[in-house]
């Protein structure tokens, strides 16, 4: 559908309003259809737009650092870097991203809402634990949990990748890729606690695998309790 088709809708519904005896459910029909080829066109937009943005959105340089016993175990990207880095990118192709919560008992939904100026929009979701570690206090509970999701609901949205930084060749040696299924289970937890528990139901082989991810799903949320206090 295009614009012209819009218009030409918009003319037909227009004579018919003007005709005193026209027939109700036919004219509710038309705004219908003016509606459905709306939505379409935005839908077209928003996509187009997606198509073009993405060649410009930068891969986010990874500063936050794990650090055990003294020494540096992996990196990762901080969620105020990647929302400065795709800012200017994103208003230059007209997009927006919000975002909603919900708190119900123990649980946080975090929403993330991609929209276009043209009217479409795309959202995904993260439910999320309250994160009870520490000693926060329930706000600075949910609130921890809240950044976490937002994070990642924003990379899942406009589809990020992150890269560490220059380290002089060191990481050059083959690493043993990390087991998927179990790279999911941590990656889905807001708290360490669920952290832990998840840590646990893993198998001694993807535990082999995982050491990196489960140090940088821990920096993650050490992260976003800082951003919550």
């Amino acid at each position: 559908m295009v614009r012209s088709e819009v218009a030409a809708v918009l003319s037909v519904i227009e004579r018919a309003a003007s005709n005193k005896d026209v027939d109700v459910s036919k004219l509710e029909k038309l705004l219908d259809m003016q509606e459905r080829i709306m939505a379409k066109n935005a839908e077209m937009a928003f996509n187009a737009a997606m198509a073009q943005m993405q060649a410009e959105l930068p891969t986010i340089s990874e500063r936050g650092e794990i650090i055990v016993n003294g020494q540096l175990r992996s990196r990762y990207a901080k969620f105020e870097d990647i929302n400065e880095a795709v800012k200017p990118v994103l208003q230059k192709y007209g997009f927006a991203v919000s975002f909603k919560t919900d708190t119900t008992g123990n649980v946080v939904k975090v929403t993330g809402i991609l929209t276009h100026r043209e009217g479409h929009r795309e959202q995904t979701d993260m439910v999320l634990p309250v994160d009870v570690s520490g000693s926060k206090n329930p706000v600075q509970a949910v609130g921890s949990s809240v950044a976490y999701g937002k994070r990642y609901v924003m990379e899942a949205l406009l589809n990020l990748t992150s890269r560490g930084q220059d380290d002089d060749g060191k990481g050059a040696g083959r690493k043993v890729e990390p087991d998927a299924e179990g790279k999911e289970l941590l990656e889905a937890c807001g708290s360490l606690s669920a952290l832990q528990a998840a840590w646990k139901e893993l198998t001694p082989e993807q535990r082999k695998t995982l050491g990196e991810t489960k140090d940088s799903c821990k920096a993650r949320i050490l992260e976003a309790d800082k951003a919550a206090a």
